[in-house]
């Protein structure tokens, strides 16, 4: 994931106002309860231009990534002391590589980690201790004895060594497994991506967790899968386009691979569309970080880094890696 850069920093003037468009009343407040120089205007960007003293922003939060993006209304042409655009998610694709040259973009590194990580592991759980199959069973009246495998001791491949990465490996510490981080850039404890066609072949569970990137999309593919051990289990917790949607489903309905993915290419996922009946597949509508203690930490992240602002302070989490 991006890291934070110590070289970026806004420089307001020290009287000058700090006007901050949000996304939610809850922000709002947070926001203006830090200093009489903040003011926060409630907007949708898809509404069209702000007017007003909203006009005057310096900073920008877009709504959650149910609605992310940029707008092509002339939103971001309405405001010329539009400086930061801070996100509350993690993912920065929807903005990343988009903006003029006069604004800085950050994440909100780090504010749902503890949640995505703690679904990565429950998928893990359910898959490899056959839940979907027994809820299933259940909802049929149906006491169907049979025996799955286990996470313990099981050999895990977390493809994506930065926050969220990490947190995984650590809710996975008491379940004994052998644990190997795969990363871009090979270091002490992290394999290369290019040492995947000799790693992916011995995992039991292959864990996705990196920023879509040119290098990141469709990196999951045809020959990423072939690759992976028969029985073997693809948990996705990054974003859709990261796996090729058909080459899975190709191994799904072999019956050769399985998968647990919280996000889809496409997504929100179609009605009639093969991945709903895939065998061997456990689904889940994008939610792994939907919980409220990740709001309450995304909301701590931007008034963090509007503290920064009112102090001086170089910015946090500046997206750099697109």
């Amino acid at each position: 994931m991006p890291e934070p850069h110590a070289d970026v920093t806004l420089d307001l003037a020290p009287d000058q106002p700090l006007h901050v468009l949000v996304p939610s009343a809850e922000l709002a407040a947070a926001a203006e309860a830090l200093s009489p120089r903040v003011s926060a205007h409630l907007v949708d960007p898809q509404a069209g231009p702000p007017t007003g003293e909203a006009a005057q922003a310096v900073v920008w939060v877009p709504p959650g990534q149910r609605a992310a993006g940029l707008p092509d209304n002339g939103f971001l042409d309405s405001l010329p002391g539009l400086r930061l655009v801070q996100l509350v998610s993690a993912g920065a694709e929807a903005y990343a590589g988009r903006l003029p040259d006069r604004m800085v973009l950050c994440n909100a590194r780090g504010a749902h980690t503890p949640a995505t990580a703690e679904w990565a592991v429950a998928a893990m759980l359910a898959a490899q201790r056959g839940l979907p199959f027994f809820v299933r069973e259940q909802d049929a009246g149906r006491w169907s004895y049979r025996p799955h495998t286990s996470l313990v001791g099981a050999r895990v491949l977390v493809v994506g060594a930065g926050d969220i990465g990490r947190a995984i490996g650590r809710v996975l510490a008491g379940f004994d497994v052998e644990l190997t981080y795969v990363a871009r850039s090979p270091r002490e404890g992290v394999r290369g991506v290019d040492e995947l066609p000799d790693l992916l072949p011995h995992a039991d569970v292959v864990v996705v967790i990196v920023p879509v990137t040119p290098d990141t999309t469709r990196l999951v593919d045809a020959g990423f899968l072939g690759a992976m051990a028969d029985g073997a289990l693809l948990v996705n917790a990054a974003r859709g386009i990261v796996v090729d949607t058909d080459a899975l489903l190709a191994e799904l309905i072999a019956g050769r691979l399985r998968a647990a993915l919280d996000v889809t290419d496409p997504e929100p996922l179609p009605a009639g569309h093969p991945l709903w009946s895939a065998p061997g597949l456990l689904l889940t509508p994008h939610i792994a970080g939907a919980v409220p203690q990740g709001n309450a930490r995304a909301v701590r992240a931007v008034t963090d880094q509007l503290a920064r602002i009112l102090a001086g302070e170089p910015l946090r989490n500046v997206v750099t890696d697109y």
